[in-house]
């Protein structure tokens, strides 16, 4: 288990994190000359350089005029397709298009390969019989297992409604759903985890229990693992290759398992001189035992559909884009690509890192990615208690955040799974400027070398070095597992700027009509003028809650708004409700290192970062200026007065200055 800007020839770069750091510095070092400064030249004049600030530097930013180059990378031979709405849409379709003509070549190939006509007849029979005879069969017993497992689910369902005392909690009921999900197999473990993250659909306890699903997969056989190795690297034994490939994976999910490989000396001139690799893999026949349980899925949704009171969930759309979702997971070189293009996004922020995929050996059933040596975000909120330290904590908090704001402002992509196990932590040092890792990587190993064996040894001595290390060294932020991102298309990025600008101007009226006439089915909604007044109730909140300076918990409102929009039978589309859920386990993982976490005061260094460059992926790339500049100058006061309220209060408790004199 383990501000202040300085434009001179030209922008400079600079990173939230070190935004933050140049900000608290300059509060510090200038606190006690605030302290006897006239407060009523001070509160005008710090407005004002805001405004002029903020309005210099967004027009500046419109000013410059750059266009995204197209995506041209191919790893393996996956390209994208271009045309799609999406980058990660281009990815899957050629992919499925790369699948089918292997198909297609494949028993082109079986027939040709036959000696005569009569020959090629027969293989052409037993493919037909295979299409017709042997699939469907295949496919029916399969159906049939569904059903057996599913009929204690339907068979107790009237026990949630009718019932009283504690089966009215619907919890036992929730549970055995889980545990029936987990039996069925890979496709229901996932269809499971999509369906917890759809608070719009679904109540919040089944989520929360449903969201438990993992999977009992048991690795597969070595056999196949050196078998699926000697082929990519056409060879006839794996020491020709490696020198370490560890038999025992050290994980098994529901559609792949993970290897720890090391290459021979002699081949890393292949690996950009890098020897330890993290290698996974896909289970055999995964492919065909998912394309049956979607089939069926497809089947099922058209019949739950043909209920009238069941159509708003619009399931065959539903079942639609999961069929994507796992088909995106099916095809390993989709989640290279993603690694590379987060490692693009991020090549200048030194606290966030991807591992490094190896892209000339990625394949639709393998990918090595760079072995990260790092202490797992798990176990850093296991023992941050016992830190007893919020400014520790807060190391590790403010460039997760940051991190996730940046995908989410900047850059429009966006990690689809971001629960601690996919996050992890390194340990690094850095230059003054906080812009560059001095550090070595041999430095970085030995400290989490260290924190393992402090680990083995007992929690004191664990807890006692994390605190050292944590003082020494800056936390480096380490993301895992992107197979799936989360893009908004230009029809949900039009729909999410509009439903931006409402609520900018705190106009919750107009935010709820727009997310009614804006919703795949908005004949489906009920009582719309109520969702309108309720959502004008929960902006009006935020509004109070911004303008007295409390923190303000995004992750609660959202989930409010969710919670609503399940009530009045509004569909969402999947990637915004994607882009929520991924808010709310932001801030649940923030707030555990941070309580006072405020994603509104976090988010003014992606802003002021914003507006000092032009990026065409940005998702608030279309908003207008009048919005921009309302949203950031209304964050900036706030978080000017936060500040100032708090070094006023920390003044007077140490008698720097005196409300008397």
């Amino acid at each position: 288990m383990f501000a202040r800007f300085a434009l001179k020839l030209g922008p400079r770069r600079v990173s939230p994190g070190t935004l933050r750091h140049i900000t608290a510095r300059s509060f510090s070092q200038g606190s006690a000359r605030t302290a006897h400064t006239n407060r009523k030249v001070l509160v005008p004049l710090s407005l004002a350089g805001a405004v002029v600030t903020s309005v210099s530097l967004y027009k500046w930013r419109n000013s410059v005029n750059t266009v995204s180059a197209p995506h041209t990378r191919v790893i393996g031979t996956l390209a994208v397709e271009p045309g799609a709405d999406t980058f990660e849409m281009g990815l899957y379709l050629a992919s499925q298009k790369e699948q089918q003509q292997r198909r297609e070549d494949e028993r082109a190939q079986r027939i040709a390969n036959a000696s005569s006509t009569v020959g090629r007849w027969i293989v052409r029979i037993s493919l037909a019989i295979d299409d017709h005879i042997i699939k469907p069969i295949g496919i029916l017993t399969r159906c049939v297992e569904i059903t057996i497992c599913l009929l204690p689910i339907m068979i107790t369902f009237p026990l949630t409604y009718l019932s009283r005392g504690p089966l009215a909690s619907h919890t036992w009921w929730y549970t055995l759903i889980k545990n029936i999900l987990q039996h069925l197999g890979p496709s229901f473990i996932k269809l499971g985890q999509w369906a917890a993250s759809r608070t719009d659909l679904f109540p919040n306890d089944f989520c929360r229990i449903i969201g438990g699903l993992h999977s009992n997969a048991s690795p597969h056989s070595f056999k196949y693992t050196e078998r699926e190795l000697c082929e990519l690297f056409g060879i006839t034994t794996l020491d020709e290759v490696f020198e370490v490939v560890q038999e025992r994976p050290v994980g098994v999910g529901a559609i792949a398992q993970v290897h720890v490989v090391k290459f021979k000396e002699s081949f890393t001139q292949n690996t950009n001189g890098r020897k330890w690799f993290a290698m996974k893999i896909l289970h055999p026949h995964v492919r065909d035992i998912i394309a049956k349980d979607l089939c069926i899925m497809r089947f099922g949704a058209g019949l739950i559909n043909a209920i009238p009171t069941m159509n708003w969930l619009s399931l065959p759309d539903e079942v639609q884009q999961f069929s994507i979702l796992m088909n995106l997971q099916l095809d390993l070189r989709i989640e290279a690509f993603n690694l590379v293009s987060f490692r693009d996004n991020f090549k200048k922020y030194p606290l966030v890192t991807f591992p490094k995929p190896l892209e000339a050996f990625a394949t639709p059933n393998i990918i090595f990615e760079e072995y990260l040596e790092a202490l797992p975000m798990e176990t850093f909120l296991n023992y941050k208690s016992k830190l007893d330290s919020v400014e520790l904590c807060k190391r590790v908090s403010d460039p997760f955040v940051d991190a996730f704001l940046k995908m989410l402002i900047l850059d429009d992509f966006i990690h689809s799974d971001l629960h601690p196990g996919n996050v992890m932590i390194k340990f690094v040092k850095m230059n003054k400027l906080r812009t560059k890792v001095i550090s070595t990587e041999e430095e970085n190993r030995d400290v989490i070398v260290q924190l393992r064996d402090a680990y083995v040894s007992g929690e004191d001595s664990f807890v006692g070095l994390l605190k050292e290390v944590l003082t020494t060294y800056q936390p480096q932020i380490c993301f895992i597992d992107v197979g799936l991102v989360t893009e908004l298309n230009d029809t949900d990025r039009v729909n999410f700027i509009d439903l931006f600008n409402a609520l900018v101007r705190f106009d919750g009226y107009k935010a709820g009509q727009l997310m009614i006439d804006r919703s795949r089915t908005p004949e489906t909604a009920i009582n719309n003028e109520e969702f309108a007044q309720k959502v004008k109730g929960l902006v009006a909140t935020i509004r109070n809650q911004t303008f007295t300076l409390g923190t303000v918990s995004i992750g609660a409102l959202l989930d409010q708004m969710l919670s609503m929009v399940r009530t009045h039978h509004v569909r969402m589309e999947a990637d915004f409700v994607s882009v929520v859920v991924a808010i709310l386990l932001l801030e649940g993982i923030g707030r555990q290192l941070d309580p006072t976490l405020d994603l509104f005061d976090s988010s003014v260094p992606i802003l002021q970062e914003y507006a000092l460059q032009h990026n065409e992926s940005s998702l608030l790339k279309d908003t207008g200026t009048f919005t921009m500049m309302a949203l950031w100058l209304s964050l900036e006061v706030r978080k000017w007065m936060n500040t100032s309220v708090k070094q006023l209060g920390y003044l007077l408790k140490t008698d720097q200055i005196s409300p008397n004199y």
